[in-house]
């Protein structure tokens, strides 16, 4: 290999690759958080539901992100992260744009699902290579930053949405006259996706370091990375099982499992009437319990490491309850502030654009420079500013809701983007750092998996259900709305409950980590 094939940590490349990765990242936002602000026109087109909208902008897009993340984040350890990150921009952002051509709920939900497979690849694949291109002293820090992009492209996201949108439907008053017959809230998908499949080309360009270095961890390349990835897909279905000596056992094992899944899948559909939600989501839990069952037949070091982490697994169940809360705000923000205080389209974009923008971006590094400085002096370190997270949300989240006045409710607002991102670039650094470098887009994805659907699948359309059940009951749209994202506070007892278990554990899990690798044959 020439001397450019492992360039330095933390060098030139490095930074660069950093740069490109955050505006990866902001893309992927935009093409998934435009759909917030242009939900109250897409409702009234499509003649959908708030619970509609949940599922658009959450299960639609994260129970297929979340199936697709796991082969893909294991494709990610084992070929080039750069060319995984590049093929999946085209993807989503080719998916985005499509979406502007959608006429019923049923094709904008299969397009929605388009750019859930194409985002998979993006995240387990960054953190990876940004965890071999910085030290672990600095990982929380460079992790936060490129999670800064989740921000800065949501605010661009509604912003851009708001005004494309408005801007439209000004000179376009009747569709018929517009180019193609398109409304403005088509338009806006399709200005949004096309600039993606121009960054594809930048992102081609990226160095890849070499795997483990940042660690001083050697990891040799994989011959065949493509077998690999289809045997993580045969790993999500009851096949992987076939390799085991008890395969009898496990089968049995999987197939009460499918039950219990139908039947609760089957009463959650008679209790909502929601056929699509339920199905989808089932979907996603049966297949995640096949991919568990079947990790130690495939490769059972990768399977201990995550699973035998007690401070690893309640990690990946508590922070995902946070983001609940912050993906069903994301969700019905604009349309909270249009119900109850009849802001236009381009006021809601330009106001809470600017404020995920700026305050999200500011929150986010801070909490990943705060955690790193803590972690220097305590090994829980980390753990403190999720709990700070958490102990302030709620109040302030309750001001944004219920201050009479709008301008005192975007002040509140601005808070809470400041805030609750802070933890946001501590959750992967935690899991990065629990497993070995060769797994961590495997752990990655799995860490992405459980935020996707705890808190992407269930958020929105959990707080869009409540919504459309308060205003059958005789709430108005605004009061309905309101109602559901304050009651969405309580998952917060969830979150602290598993985090202060994780911060329990962390200490022996991390300490046991490289002596539990060795007795499972890994290379430290």
């Amino acid at each position: 290999m020439n001397k450019n094939s492992h360039p330095e940590i933390g060098g030139r490349s490095a930074k660069i690759a950093l740069v490109l990765l955050v505006i990866v990242y902001v893309f992927n936002f935009i093409d998934r958080q435009i759909l917030s602000v242009l939900a109250e026109d897409i409702k009234a087109d499509l003649n959908i539901t708030d619970s509609d909208l949940g599922f658009l902008f959450g299960t639609a897009f994260a129970v297929f992100y979340a199936i697709f993340g796991l082969p893909l984040g294991r494709l990610a350890d084992v070929w080039s992260r750069k060319k995984l990150i590049s093929i999946g921009l085209v993807t989503w952002s080719l998916m985005t744009a499509l979406s502007g051509t959608a006429k019923s709920f049923f094709s904008l939900s299969v397009y929605r699902v388009g750019v859930g497979i194409g985002e998979s690849s993006a995240s387990p694949a960054s953190y990876s290579l940004l965890s071999d291109y910085f030290p672990p002293k600095v990982r929380t820090t460079i992790l936060a930053i490129f999670s800064s992009g989740v921000y800065i492209g949501a605010g661009i996201g509604i912003f851009l949405g708001g005004w494309i949108v408005e801007l439209w439907n000004n000179a376009y008053p009747d569709p018929s006259l517009a180019p193609f017959g398109m409304r403005g809230w088509q338009a806006a998908f399709m200005g949004v996706g096309i600039p993606g499949l121009i960054l594809a080309l930048f992102t081609w360009q990226i160095k890849e370091p070499k795997r483990g270095m940042s660690d001083g961890i050697e990891t040799p390349e994989h011959p065949h990375p493509f077998k690999e990835m289809l045997n993580e897909f045969i790993g999500m279905t009851p096949i992987a099982l076939l390799g085991s000596k008890q395969y009898k056992k496990l089968l049995g094992i999987n197939f009460l499992i499918a039950l219990m899944i139908a039947i609760a899948s089957y009463f959650l559909i008679l209790w909502t009437g929601d056929m699509v939600q339920w199905i989808a989501f089932g979907l996603g839990c049966y297949v995640v319990a096949c991919w568990i069952q079947g990790l130690p037949i495939r490769d059972y070091a990768t399977y201990s490491m995550i699973f035998k982490s007690k401070a690893l697994l309640f990690s990946v169940i508590g922070f995902p309850f946070l983001s609940f809360i912050t993906y069903s705000g994301a969700a019905f923000g604009p349309a909270f502030y249009m119900r109850n205080f009849g802001v236009s389209e381009g006021e809601v974009a330009t106001v809470l654009g600017l404020t995920a923008a700026i305050a999200g971006m500011t929150g986010v590094i801070l909490g990943g420079i705060i955690g790193d400085k803590l972690r220097k002096k305590y090994t829980n370190g980390r753990f403190y500013v999720a709990f700070l997270v958490i102990l302030l949300i709620a109040p302030f989240n309750l001001g944004v809701l219920y201050s009479e006045n709008l301008y005192a409710s975007y002040i509140w607002n601005f808070i809470v983007q400041l805030i609750s991102p802070m933890w946001v670039g501590i959750a992967p650094a935690i899991v990065a750092d629990l497993v070995m470098p060769r797994m961590r887009a495997i752990a990655g994805a799995f860490y992405i998996l459980m935020v996707s659907m705890l808190g992407l699948a269930l958020g929105p359309y959990s707080v869009g259900l409540l919504s459309d059940t308060l205003i059958s009951q005789g709430y108005s749209d605004a009061e309905g709305l309101k109602t559901a994202l304050a009651a969405s506070m309580g998952v917060l007892i969830i979150s602290a409950t598993t985090l202060l278990l994780a911060c329990r554990y962390l200490p022996g899990d991390e300490s046991s980590k490289l002596d539990r690798a060795k007795e499972l044959g890994e290379v430290v």
